[in-house]
């Protein structure tokens, strides 16, 4: 299947989990996106292109100072790497959603979100006028009331980071490919933040920052 057309392909049949359709959103390269995920209903990302890493955050759909833990997510189920079967759990560990389906196989929730800061001190002083993905989630989680102070630890869907024999992280060329999908259940009704990643510094989106599509899908009562 084409770029072209899983872009225009009829969301029911491109989400990993079929039923009514509540959102169909392509998102811009570079840009964020958010959006409350009903309890029952799921979340299919798609990489369009390939080797796009989306950055994600998690809260609570009501109340917003339940948020993701990185730490708690990986103490539960005893593995650095998320894919099909991984609660995304908040900070006392209750369950927010749940990957139900994943193409690639390993995401990230070490390597973080990319800031003009970080962009800087990694890369020079050069980088500080580029767009990254900390502007994303404050400008995707303005509307919600959420700000600097809210923001913590990430995952990186799509995104490849393997460790090193050392402890070190690398950031290295994706294991995804255009068209690849995984799906999110909400748990409870859960706001998502996204930044479709703008880092153009390290090979996380293959230096071509791309279009990613979200569908969200109501399943039929059985």
């Amino acid at each position: 299947m084409t770029t072209t057309s899983l872009i225009t392909t009829d969301p029911a049949e491109l989400a990993l989990v079929p039923g009514d359709v509540i959102t169909d959103t392509v998102i811009g390269d570079r840009a964020p996106w958010s959006g409350v995920v009903a309890a029952g209903d799921v979340l299919t990302i798609v990489d369009l292109y390939g080797n796009q890493a989306v950055d994600t955050l998690f809260y609570g759909g009501r109340d917003h100072t339940i948020r993701y833990s990185a730490q708690a997510t990986i103490a539960a189920q005893g593995n650095i790497f998320l894919t099909t079967g991984t609660v995304i759990r908040d900070q006392e560990s209750n369950p927010l959603m749940t990957i139900v389906d994943d193409e690639v196989g390993n995401h990230d929730t070490l390597g973080g979100a990319c800031s003009q800061e970080s962009n800087t001190l990694r890369y020079g002083h050069h980088t500080k006028h580029q767009h990254a993905c900390v502007e994303n989630f404050l400008i995707g989680g303005a509307p919600h009331g959420l700000g600097k102070r809210d923001m913590v630890g990430n995952v990186n869907f799509f995104m490849n980071v393997p460790v090193d024999p050392d402890g070190s992280l690398g950031i290295v060329d994706g294991l995804s490919a255009p068209g690849k999908r995984l799906a999110l259940r909400a748990e409870v009704d859960t706001l998502v933040l996204i930044s479709n990643c703008p880092q153009i510094n390290n090979p996380c989106n293959g230096f071509d920052p791309t279009e990613v599509r979200v569908i969200v899908t109501r399943p039929h009562a059985a």
